[in-house]
């Protein structure tokens, strides 16, 4: 990890998680996508699921996303492979909402 999460900080909204170009990025939990595309400057390649009511994971700088919105996604899917971010270094910016509100994604994370 490169980039750590800082309540209240815009910049440190979520983790910076380093791997190799083309690694598969897989879903944190359950759930469907809700957005799939390159239209939110900073993020690249970015998919965001909901999970519930309250709670979305969002996953940026893919080099390719292999799902669409509405797709059901099960935990451990893969859904992206890992890209590149602005400035060229490999690696998947993993962000957490609860409530529309950026929080800690370490928690979401699977255990290793």
């Amino acid at each position: 990890m490169v980039g750590t999460y800082a309540s209240g900080d815009p910049m440190r909204q979520g983790i910076d998680i380093v791997g190799d170009f083309g690694q598969p990025v897989r879903a944190a939990r359950d759930g469907e996508v809700v957005y799939s595309g390159a239209g939110l400057i900073g993020y690249g390649e970015l998919v965001i699921i909901k999970h519930s009511p309250e709670l979305l994971s969002a996953y940026g700088h893919n080099r390719v996303r292999l799902v669409k919105e509405g797709d059901k996604i099960k935990a451990g899917q893969k859904i992206a492979e890992m890209g590149k971010n602005a400035a060229n270094r490999v690696l998947l910016h993993f962000e957490v909402r609860k409530g529309g509100k950026p929080v800690d994604p370490l928690p979401l994370l699977p255990a290793r």
